[in-house]
C-alpha cells in the first residue's frame, strides 16, 4: 500500500458500509462486535462477522480498530476481557477503550494490544493526553472541540499518535460528558445512556436560548475536508469520519473524498455536493477547528436537507464502492525453465506465492504475457512491476490466466493471515471496601462563595471554584475548621498554562487539595505533587477503574451518578468513595456555549442563564470565567437523596452541590439533609434507583 501521510478511518456500522469504505479508499474501519460498542443501535458485527472482517480487510491493506469503548460495570467486565481476548486472536489493529478499569486491565493482559483513548475520554489538554501516553495509548482521539492550534500544542508536547475528526456529526456536549439522555427517562430497568451506547438524542428536540431559534443544543455536522492538509500539519496522523450509523453511500462519499484531499488530488464539486446532499444538518460548520464558535455554528435537519438524498445521487454515489478497488500494489515474475512455467507474486510487505503449470508448444510473446498479467480487475491487487522473460513463455492464454489467478488467490489469504496477539486471561477479583461504619461525612461544593451559608462553615469538606479570588479563601480558611478543596474546571481547551500558573499561586497559599472532572487536570495534580480527588465526570462505574484512578493518586473519588445506589455499594477497593445527594446534575459540559445561539450571541454570562424546552421547562446554563472555561447545561429540578441516607451508609462521603441556589436555599438543603428529611418543592432520585441500561 502507498505510504501516506494521513490515515482516512472510516465508519462501518455493517457489512455494506465495511466494503463501502474499503472500495471507496479507507485506510483503516472502526467498527463494533456484538456489545460494549458506543452505538448500539448499529447494525455491528457477530463474532463470525467480525473474522471475516478482518480477513476481509486485511486482505486488502486495511487495519481493523474495533470499539469498546463504553462504560462497564463490575457484572460486565469478564465478559468485555473475554470479548477482547476473542478480538486479539483475530487479530485486529486496535482496540479503543473508554473505561479506565478497562484501558488499565488490558495494559496488563495483553500489552502488546495497541489501545486507542476513545474520544469518550475527553482527552483536550496536553497533560491529560500524556498522561494516556505514559499509560500505554498507543494512540488518543482527540476532543472534537479542539482547534487547530491546540491540537498542535498537543502534538508539540505528546509523543503519542492523534486522531481527529475530519468529518460528521457534532455533538454539542464533550464527549463523555453527556449525562443528558440518561437523565431524561427510559423504560423500566434502566435509562438510555450515551456513556454506554444508547443515547436517544434529545439534543435534538427544541431548546431554546431566549430569543433564539430553538436549537440550542443542536450543532451542524463538521466538515474539514477540503482542508485536510491542516489537519496533517497540526500533528494528526488519522483522520476520522464520524458515522457507523450512516449509510453506505454517505461512507464512501466521505472515504472518498477524503481520499482525494489525502492524495492531494482536487475534489470535484459534485461529490462535496452529493456527500452534503446524502446528509447534513443546515450544512456544515469549520468553527470548532477554526476557533469560531458562536450562533453560525447551530443548526437542525431541515426538510430539504431529507429529500435532497434522492435516488439519482445515492446511485451515482453506489458506484463508488460497487467494484472491488485495485489498491494493493504487487509485483509479477514469470519464468521458465525445465519444461516449467513457474509464476510468483509478491506484495509490499515480502509475502509471496507461486505456483506453475507443463510449457505448452506455443509461445507467448513478452507484451501478451504483461498484457495478462495486468488483468487484475476483480481482485484488490494491481501490478506495480512484471518481470517476463524476453522470449516470452511457451503457455496459452488460458494457462497464464490460470496461473494468475492463483497466484493472487494465494496471496490473499497469506495477508489475511496474522499471528494472534498475546492475552493473559485473568480472574477479575473484587476486593471489598472497607469503609468506617458512620454517616457519611458531607462535602459541600459551591458555585460561588456568594453562596455560602452559615450552615457550611461547619462541614468537614467545602468546595469552591479554583478562580475564587486568594483573599477570600484566606478569609474563610480562618472561619472554617474544614478542608477547602478547590474545583478544577472539567473543560480548559487551550488554557492548560493558565491553570497550572493559577494552581501554583493557590497552593503557595497553603491550598494544596483539588477536585478533578477529567484526566487533564489529574495530570497536572500530578506534575504539582498537589492531592486530587475526583469528580463525577470521570465516570467511575466499577472497581477496576477505582484501582486504576487510586493508582493515579487520587485521595477519593465520587463514583458515576449513572450507577444505581446498590451498584456502588458493590464496588471493592480501598479508595474512598462517595456520591452525589443533592445538586442539578450537569447533564452537558459544552464548550460552544448554548446562550450564544441567540440574536446577541455568547454574552460572556458571568450569572446563570437558561434554556427552555419544548414544554417550556427551563434549564439553568452556567459558565465558567465568562465561558473561557466551557458552560454547563443543569438538570431542571435537583437531585435529593437527604432523605434516603440509609441507603448509601456504604459511602464514605456524600456531596451537596450547589449552583443556582442563593445562600437561604443552601441553609434549608443543609438542614434537611441533617435532619433526614424530604426537600421541599420538585426534586428528582436521578438514576439512583433505576439506574442505566
Amino acid at each position: 500500500m502507498m505510504n501516506r501521510a494521513v490515515e482516512i478511518l472510516a465508519p462501518a456500522g455493517g457489512w455494506p458500509a465495511l466494503e463501502a469504505a474499503v472500495r471507496a479508499g479507507a485506510d483503516a474501519v472502526y467498527l463494533a462486535g456484538p456489545s460494549y460498542g458506543a452505538r448500539a443501535s448499529a447494525q455491528n458485527f457477530s463474532r463470525e462477522e467480525l473474522a471475516e472482517a478482518v480477513q476481509y480487510c486485511h486482505g486488502r491493506g486495511v487495519r481493523v480498530h474495533v470499539t469498546v469503548n463504553i462504560l462497564l460495570k463490575d457484572r460486565e467486565i469478564p465478559e468485555a476481557l473475554e470479548f477482547v481476548e476473542f478480538l486479539c486472536s483475530l487479530p485486529v489493529d486496535a482496540v479503543l477503550v473508554q473505561d479506565m478499569g478497562l484501558f488499565a486491565l488490558l495494559r496488563r493482559q495483553a500489552p502488546e494490544l495497541p489501545l486507542h483513548a476513545s474520544t469518550q475520554m475527553s482527552l483536550h489538554t496536553p497533560a491529560g493526553t500524556d498522561l494516556l501516553c505514559q499509560l500505554g495509548a498507543a494512540r488518543v482521539v482527540l476532543a472534537r472541540e479542539l482547534s487547530l492550534s491546540e491540537i498542535r500544542e498537543i502534538a508539540d508536547r505528546c509523543p503519542v499518535e492523534l486522531e481527529a475528526f475530519v468529518h460528521g456529526a457534532l455533538c454539542m456536549s464533550v464527549s463523555g460528558q453527556c449525562y443528558l439522555s440518561a437523565a431524561f427517562g427510559g423504560r423500566e430497568g434502566g435509562a438510555r445512556s450515551g456513556n454506554r451506547g444508547r443515547c436517544a438524542q434529545p439534543c435534538r428536540l427544541p431548546f431554546a436560548a431566549p430569543g433564539g431559534p430553538g436549537c440550542a443544543l443542536s450543532l451542524k455536522d463538521l466538515s474539514f475536508i477540503r482542508r485536510m492538509p491542516l489537519l496533517a500539519q497540526a500533528g494528526v496522523c488519522s483522520a476520522k469520519i464520524e458515522g457507523r450509523m450512516k449509510r453506505p453511500e454517505y461512507v464512501a462519499a466521505a472515504a472518498a473524498a477524503c481520499r482525494l484531499a489525502a492524495d492531494g488530488q482536487p475534489i470535484p464539486p459534485d461529490l462535496l455536493q452529493d456527500l452534503e446532499a446524502v446528509f447534513s444538518r443546515s450544512g456544515f460548520t469549520e468553527g470548532y477547528l477554526r476557533g469560531k464558535r458562536g450562533r453560525e455554528m447551530f443548526g437542525v435537519r431541515r426538510k430539504e436537507d431529507v429529500t435532497a438524498a434522492t435516488e439519482k445521487v445515492l446511485g451515482k454515489l453506489r458506484n463508488l464502492y460497487r467494484a472491488e478497488s485495485r489498491r494493493v500494489p504487487v509485483s509479477f515474475t514469470l519464468e521458465e525453465t525445465g519444461g516449467q512455467v513457474l509464476l510468483t507474486v509478491r506484495d509490499p510487505e515480502g509475502r509471496e506465492t507461486r505456483t506453475s503449470a507443463h510449457s505448452g508448444e506455443f509461445r507467448l510473446p513478452k507484451e501478451r504475457c504483461e498484457e495478462q498479467l495486468k488483468k487484475t480487475g476483480g481482485t484488490p491487487f494491481f501490478p506495480e512491476e512484471t518481470v517476463v522473460p524476453p522470449e516470452g513463455v511457451r503457455l496459452s492464454v488460458a494457462a497464464l490466466n490460470r496461473l494468475r489467478r492463483e497466484v493472487l488467490e494465494g496471496l490473499l489469504l497469506k495477508r489475511q493471515g496474522r499471528k494472534p496477539i498475546p492475552f493473559s486471561s485473568r480472574p477479575y477479583d473484587l476486593p471489598p471496601h472497607q469503609k468506617a461504619p458512620a454517616s457519611p461525612r458531607v462535602r459541600v461544593s459551591f458555585r460561588a462563595l456568594e453562596q455560602l451559608c452559615p450552615e457550611a462553615l461547619e462541614c468537614p469538606e467545602i468546595c469552591l471554584p479554583v478562580e475564587t479570588k486568594e483573599e477570600e479563601l484566606l478569609a474563610l480558611r480562618e472561619k472554617t475548621a474544614g478542608k477547602i478543596l478547590l474545583d478544577l474546571p472539567r473543560g480548559f481547551f487551550g488554557r492548560e498554562q493558565e491553570l497550572r500558573e493559577l494552581m501554583g499561586r493557590r497552593m503557595a497559599r497553603g491550598f494544596t487539595e483539588f477536585l478533578c472532572g477529567n484526566l487533564g487536570s489529574l495530570a497536572l495534580c500530578q506534575e504539582m505533587e498537589a492531592t486530587a480527588h475526583g469528580g463525577p465526570s470521570l465516570n467511575i462505574t466499577n472497581t477496576a477503574a477505582l484501582e486504576a484512578f487510586a493508582r493515579l493518586g487520587l485521595a477519593s473519588a465520587q463514583v458515576s451518578p449513572e450507577l444505581t445506589g446498590r451498584e456502588a455499594e458493590a464496588l471493592g477497593g480501598a479508595l474512598p468513595r462517595g456520591i452525589e445527594a443533592y445538586g442539578r446534575q450537569a447533564l452537558m459540559l459544552t464548550r460552544n456555549c448554548p446562550l450564544a445561539n441567540s440574536p446577541k450571541g455568547c454574552l460572556g454570562c458571568q450569572t446563570p442563564g437558561f434554556l427552555t424546552d419544548r414544554r417550556g421547562v427551563a434549564f439553568p446554563v452556567v459558565c465558567r470565567q465568562g465561558g473561557q472555561w466551557c458552560a454547563e447545561l443543569l438538570n431542571s429540578v435537583p437531585l435529593w437523596l437527604g432523605d434516603l441516607q440509609k441507603e448509601f451508609l456504604w459511602a464514605d462521603f456524600a456531596v451537596l452541590r450547589f449552583t443556582v441556589e442563593s445562600p437561604v436555599e443552601c441553609g434549608q438543603v443543609l438542614g434537611a439533609w441533617q435532619k433526614g428529611k424530604p426537600l421541599e418543592g420538585s426534586y428528582t432520585r436521578g438514576l439512583f434507583r433505576r439506574g442505566v441500561e
